[in-house]
């Protein structure tokens, strides 16, 4: 929002999000502060490695201008959309807790926040110092000391960020975690309640938002897996909702980014207005169980054709190779990636069930294997 609203030409933020802390890059983002296509990219480092650019001269190159306004500005318009209600939260006087693994999670959420009309605010690594208190993606076994403040203080919701603020994990107040991929299944229940659309997910999330969607008698759709991916088929689509089952939200209304401030704001306003607990809103959608995994590969293995072979077994199932290879069963559905950066398959598999999901992932390395 910062690239729109200085009308800048482009953007570039400085984090290796949830890696850990011996890594950092850039994210490129164009005039319209969205990240920029691959395609893009790749034209950005044929040019690097081609050379084909002049340096601007000394007096040329333009001036610098430091703001330190646009957090306050970004968490106004947060506060500005019609959907979330600052009235509702403040007069529910509710107790929250966060932790900000000490980057910058952890001056954002206390001022959102406040903002909100929060006033008991139970803080856990939020000193941003950048030296990250533990593994910076926000899974169960990294967050162990927010799950405990929240059962200590008694707190109503805990709130946990990676550390570019793009992933967005919720802790209930029984000290459990609400789990990743159901926080955009939250957040959209609530838009769709009031906004009707469409929604959009990459193929590695939860079918859990196909069913919220569908509830509320909307299409769903699928993108391949990546930011940029699913803003493309957002826009395709014209989708009021949508992300990726790690916790990312974006939401049109504020802009084209997945954004963890906005998810919050929208999410205690879902809460606040359902008048129920955290672990009562998650009872009540669709339980799946997700599993993951990983095949090594031989150095020089074609992983098209593997997949390839995949796919023509199973060529009666329903079908999706807009990245990789996706299989929808009825009540389940795998989906195998490979990577492109190291020789191996990813597999994501999900099932109604912890032993029907186990057994799906199983079942699909094991056809793998034997083809290797």
């Amino acid at each position: 929002m910062a690239v729109v609203e200085a009308k800048a030409d482009a953007g570039i933020i400085l984090t290796a999000s949830h890696n850990p802390k011996q890594w950092n890059a850039l994210k490129l983002l164009n005039h319209k502060g969205e990240f920029i296509s691959a395609k893009e990219g790749e034209a950005l480092l044929e040019i690097s490695e081609r050379g084909d650019f002049d340096f601007a001269a000394i007096d040329d190159i333009g001036h610098t201008t430091i703001r330190e306004d646009f957090l306050s500005s970004h968490i106004q318009h947060i506060i500005d959309l019609p959907l979330v209600d600052v009235e509702a939260i403040q007069k529910a006087g509710l107790k929250v807790a966060i932790d900000g693994i000490n980057s910058s999670g952890g001056f954002a959420i206390p001022a959102l926040l406040e903002k909100l009309g929060v006033k008991q605010i139970e803080k856990v690594h939020c000193d941003p110092t950048g030296q990250f208190a533990h593994n910076p993606e926000p899974l169960k076994e990294h967050v162990v000391d927010l799950c405990e403040l929240v059962k200590n203080k008694k707190a109503d919701i805990g709130f946990v960020v990676d550390p570019d603020v793009d992933r967005l994990a919720i802790v209930s107040e029984d000290g459990e975690m609400f789990g990743e991929e159901y926080t955009l299944v939250a957040v959209a229940d609530y838009i769709l309640e009031h906004t009707p659309g469409s929604t959009v997910s990459n193929l590695s999330s939860s079918r859990a938002l196909r069913d919220i969607t569908e509830k509320h008698h909307q299409s769903y759709f699928a993108s391949a897996v990546g930011e940029v991916n699913v803003v493309e088929k957002m826009k395709s689509e014209k989708a009021i909702i949508g992300g990726e089952g790690n916790g990312g939200i974006i939401y049109p209304e504020l802009h084209y980014g997945r954004d963890a401030l906005v998810g919050i704001a929208l999410f205690l306003t879902y809460m606040v207005k359902k008048n129920k607990r955290v672990s009562e809103i998650k009872a009540a959608f669709p339980t799946y169980y997700m599993e993951k995994r990983k095949i090594e590969l031989p150095e020089n293995k074609d992983v098209d054709k593997l997949l390839d072979e995949v796919r023509q077994a199973h060529q009666h199932e329903n079908i999706t190779t807009i990245d990789g290879v996706k299989i929808d069963f009825d009540n389940e559905w795998v989906h195998l990636r490979k990577s492109n950066t190291e020789p191996i398959i990813r597999v994501y598999a999900e099932s109604t069930t912890k032993e029907n999901v186990n057994q799906l992932a199983d079942r699909f390395v094991q056809e793998i294997v034997s083809k290797i």
